[in-house]
């Protein structure tokens, strides 16, 4: 019993310790204190009871002291770990851009951190312009060439900006425009081709950086390809196009001849039908005359007298029929 005993009070010593150097770290407090950093235990152990990690501040103020920047104080680092931030990249930013002579205040490192940017890659980016390549840009110049254009664009991190700032998208997209237009006041594609530095100069003027996180140092176009003949495919189009309108409309005129043709034959038809119904009645109207005394032989003989004379001079008028004429004489 006495050494089972022992062992439970040693053991209980050792996660008794452990608890103690857990929310008082004693050997971090003299690591700050080796390094010059001003911070007592109690604040150590204030930081454990706020689920603060006391080595991130601990190693953060270190950082910034031996950089020289004594301004810091453990209260402000807090304040920025509980709000969400990353207080290593904000120290490391800040140590940067004292070493660059770059204006960045911890107020504004905490807002860029806190607005979602990575601080620290943005003072490398002020300190080491960055390269960006703009995809393939087609264009047509005034002859109705089209030039495919490919440029690089020199970016640095603008950190005043960087809060708010439009990002690396809307630089590409700027220039890309710029790109455009440029190439679609040109009269030709041989004077773009021929002096490609005055899309670059041209785009820089416009001051495509206004509202963006970054600053353009310069635009430089690195080829530039001969695309379609736009405008010559669009005078194709456009005869084409002329040509089945002329189609269209000569298919609509021959349509309706057609149609008034075929109206005309009904109506000839009709008129033939008219006729034929108004010979049918004469022979009506000949009888109906011979019964009440109005239409005597001799006057019916007279009518055939002229109707014979009437086909004859026709036989006579029709060259195929002179022989058919000659035989009745």
């Amino acid at each position: 019993m006495p050494i089972e005993f022992s062992f439970v009070l040693l053991a209980a010593a050792i996660v008794l310790i452990s608890i103690f150097f857990y929310f008082v770290p004693f050997l971090l407090w003299i690591s700050a204190k080796v390094s010059g950093v001003n911070i007592s235990l109690i604040q150590l152990f204030l930081m454990r009871i706020r689920k603060v990690p006391p080595q991130i501040i601990v190693r953060a103020m270190i950082e910034a002291h031996k950089a020289g920047l004594r301004q810091l104080t453990h209260d402000e680092l807090e304040a920025h770990y509980l709000a969400g931030g990353h207080v290593e990249k904000v120290v490391h930013a800040l140590v940067s851009a004292s070493k660059a002579n770059i204006d960045l205040s911890f107020q504004m490192a905490t807002a860029i951190d806190l607005a979602g940017r990575d601080v620290f890659l943005a003072v490398q980016m002020s300190v080491n312009p960055k390269v960006l390549d703009t995809p393939p840009v087609a264009a047509v110049s005034k002859d109705g060439i089209q030039l495919i254009a490919k440029a690089r664009v020199t970016v640095r991190a603008n950190i005043k900006q960087l809060v708010g700032g439009a990002g690396e998208e809307t630089i590409l997209a700027r220039v890309g425009e710029g790109i455009v237009s440029s190439i679609g006041s040109s009269e030709s594609h041989k004077t773009v081709l021929e002096n490609p530095d005055s899309i670059s100069k041209l785009v820089l003027k416009k001051g495509l950086d206004s509202g963006t996180a970054f600053e353009i140092l310069s635009i430089d176009i690195a080829d530039i390809d001969i695309g379609k003949n736009i405008g010559a495919g669009l005078q194709m189009d456009q005869a084409q196009a002329d040509k089945n309108i002329a189609q269209a409309k000569a298919e609509e005129r021959r349509a309706m001849a057609i149609a008034l043709e075929q109206e005309m034959k009904a109506k000839a038809q009709e008129a033939r039908a008219k006729v034929i119904e108004a010979e049918a009645e004469v022979p009506k109207a000949m009888a109906e005359a011979f019964r009440n005394g109005n239409l005597g032989i001799m006057d019916y003989y007279k009518m055939k007298n002229i109707e014979a004379d009437t086909s004859m001079r026709d036989s006579i008028g029709k060259p195929g029929k002179s022989s058919g004429a000659n035989k009745i004489e």
